[in-house]
């Protein structure tokens, strides 16, 4: 695989996840980082061994030997240091989700094409073996015919109206910051039902509380797919739910007790077969690299293609995403201000 020296764009938790994995994948090397304020650039380098800190993202874009950026700014400033990475000549994994909408993510696929630069959405449980084995066992009847699925990924944060989660500004609420897992995971096994990568569901239904920010606490959505294959999802950031993935088939169903974060730091992970009268079996996943180290070396080994493969986030996969996402957040009436007539450029 290609080895890949990466700059980091925006130095909060998220970023600090993906340093680590860096450190224990096989094919990256962090380099470099940026941020807003120098002495946060200083903090994170020091902290990671990095010797380039940067007090701007520009900078950091302008250093040559820096191959590949890793987005992790909030969602709405996704789009603008994409592009910019993008003219940079840089190769990009960006923060999910890519955009806060569908249109935004087209532009941003666009521009990665018309410079000739990777770029996938960070879905990095989609990166790791246990998505694939997941897929395999779908493809391979092991539950018969797929007839349903649940899904959810939910916290309770308590609430802020000033923290990120709840801002319009800073693409707040549930369904963008980790309802999109169960929606992609719910189109990724309704595809493989179906013998494709992903599939779309012909109807999407909602409904759900927004908070007084404007943004959603808590929603579940029900999604029709072809062959009347159909998934419940929820999501929320004031409320915990069970978030784990289940299957139903004719002939059984596959529980995923950890289908989000599956073995962050690297070792076994749990798939648990449910068939018939059988006994239960469960079926390991055994992977060595951290997974965000998983997702850095699944950049390396597709950045000539310039997008990923199945079951990682290729291109049509994540505008299927954003479009469904959107389906959800219009269902239970949610639109961010930036998206409404009154803030549209002329």
């Amino acid at each position: 695989m290609t080895q890949l020296k990466w700059g980091i764009i925006g130095l909060g938790n998220i970023a600090r996840a993906f340093a680590k994995g860096v450190e224990g994948s096989q094919t990256g090397t962090l380099v470099a980082v940026g941020s807003r304020a120098q002495d946060s650039a200083d903090r994170f380098g020091e902290e990671f061994g990095v010797a380039k800190r940067y007090p701007s993202y520009e900078q950091l874009l302008a250093d040559d030997q820096v191959e590949a950026v890793y987005v992790a700014t909030p969602h709405p400033l996704h789009p603008e240091w994409v592009f910019q990475a993008a003219a940079a000549g840089k190769h990009i994994l960006c923060e999910k989700p890519l955009a806060i909408n569908q249109a935004q993510a087209m532009a941003m696929i666009d521009a990665a094409a018309r410079h000739d630069v990777f770029l996938m959405e960070a879905f990095m449980y989609r990166c790791h073996p246990q998505t694939q084995k997941l897929v395999d066992l779908v493809r391979d009847g092991a539950v018969g015919e797929v007839r349903a699925m649940q899904g959810s990924f939910a916290f309770n944060a308590g609430f802020n109206p000033e923290g990120r989660l709840f801002s319009q500004a800073l693409g707040g609420g549930g369904i963008l910051d980790v309802g999109c897992y169960p929606v992609s995971m719910a189109r990724l096994i309704a595809g493989a039902a179906l013998g494709r990568d992903f599939a779309d569901p012909e109807e999407v239904h909602a409904v759900g509380h927004l908070c007084q920010t404007g943004v959603d606490g808590w929603t579940f959505a029900a999604l029709k797919f072809a062959n009347d294959i159909i998934a419940q999802v929820g999501t929320g950031i004031q409320v915990t739910l069970d978030n784990t993935f289940t299957i139903f088939g004719s002939e059984g169903k596959i529980v995923v007790p950890s289908p989000w974060i599956p073995a962050r730091e690297g070792g076994e992970t749990t798939i648990q077969l449910h068939k018939g009268g059988e006994a239960l079996e469960e079926i390991e996943v055994s992977c060595a690299i951290p997974l965000y180290g998983v997702e850095a070396d699944t950049v390396a080994r597709y950045i000539d293609e310039r997008q990923a493969r199945s079951p990682a986030m290729s291109w049509a996969d994540t505008l299927g995403n954003m479009g469904t996402l959107d389906r959800w957040r219009e269902a239970i009436g949610f639109t961010f201000d930036e998206e409404k007539p009154e803030h549209q450029k002329p």
